[in-house]
């Protein structure tokens, strides 16, 4: 299927991000030759910074094929902003809808039109100490079983230097470097034609995930830890924690009423 013109308004977009981009930060481009020519497909990026995604839609739009983002469906219904939104052809995403796979049917359309979909499989800001990835949600995966199109991990490194996650005040100088690295296509064949079942979904995404780590842990030299980040987990073991205090003040107190 041929490839989507970039149109206007996401020629517009780039007229007015990219010189900034091109002012505060530095490039360390790699693996654009594993971005498809043609057909649709998915990325799946990590996050680590509110700048990234301008930064990797700079790297993305510098392949020809430019990325199409997932936001909320009501953005798309607002003035000025919802003009730009449906022109550049963003993905609506309807979380109201009580079906998980209706939830992302716009963005199976996409990828069935022959367009780049872009996926942060994390949801958020990674909250990882280290900036390393976290546990992914699902929709990535979703999408990509009922597609069967092809799923290219994208690591990011340096936008997060400029700002660091949640940090109000960018780090300008010295000049940063966004350093990129898209890898090959995640194999995911071994769960086609399989009930999404949740263990599957999981499954899958943590196939993603370590995909998109490999390539990070190339950028940065490092090795990432064995276990990824799960804010699930740090939450579940939070409340654990704030019981056992309330439990152990609740005791302490009535013991010293006797």
């Amino acid at each position: 299927m041929p490839r989507r013109r970039i149109g206007f308004w996401y020629r517009f977009a780039a007229v007015l991000c990219k010189p900034p981009l091109v002012v505060l930060i530095k490039r360390d481009w790699r693996g654009m030759e594993n971005i498809p020519v043609e057909g649709g497909f998915i990325t799946a990026v990590n996050h680590n910074s509110h700048v990234d995604p301008f930064a990797y839609a700079h790297y993305q739009y510098n392949t020809g094929r430019v990325p199409r983002f997932l936001a909320k469906a009501g953005l798309f219904r607002k003035g000025f902003v919802g003009a730009a939104m449906r022109g550049t052809g963003q993905i609506p995403v309807y979380r109201e809808s009580t079906d998980a796979l209706s939830a992302f049917r716009a963005a199976i359309d996409a990828v069935e039109r022959g367009e780049c979909v872009a996926f942060y499989p994390e949801g958020t800001l990674t909250r990882d100490p280290d900036g390393w990835p976290m546990t992914g949600k699902t929709g990535a995966a979703r999408v990509a079983l009922q597609t069967k199109c092809p799923v290219i991990p994208v690591a990011q490194w340096g936008a997060n230097e400029l700002l660091p996650p949640y940090a109000k005040k960018p780090n300008l100088l010295p000049r940063k470097t966004h350093h990129v690295l898209a890898g090959p296509p995640v194999d995911l064949s071994r769960f086609y034609d399989k009930e999404m079942s949740p263990d599957l979904l999981k499954e899958a995404t943590e196939v993603i995930m370590a995909a998109i780590t490999a390539q990070l842990e190339q950028i940065r030299g490092e090795r990432a830890p064995e276990k990824p980040y799960d804010p699930r987990e740090v939450r579940i073991a939070q409340r654990r924690r704030a019981a056992a205090k309330e439990k152990a003040q609740a005791q302490q107190e009535e013991g010293q009423g006797t």
